[in-house]
């Protein structure tokens, strides 16, 4: 649901994880030198997924951390399944 006002929409950033950036495979690990970030901290760093590919799934995860916006969370990891539709 869109954010119906200031407030709201502050509440929407605090949810946000984004980054973009050159990406290189070694083994496992899905690795991204960040150019851009939701967090200006993250730019220059590399942040390192793990991933493993089953039939038409891809799971990924990150390394145990304490995320930058919910740090009040304690530490907490993502997981990810991406899943090839189509051809």
């Amino acid at each position: 649901m869109p954010a119906q006002n200031d407030s709201e929409c502050a509440s929407l950033m605090k949810t946000l994880v984004a980054y973009a950036g050159s990406y290189r495979v070694e083994g496992e690990e899905w690795v991204t030198t960040v150019d851009v970030a939701w967090n200006p901290e993250w730019v220059g760093t590399e942040q390192r997924r793990f991933f493993v590919i089953s039939g038409d799934d891809m799971n990924v995860t990150t390394a145990w951390r304490v995320m930058p916006n919910w740090q009040d969370m304690g530490m907490q990891r993502s997981i990810l399944t991406f899943t090839r539709v189509g051809g």
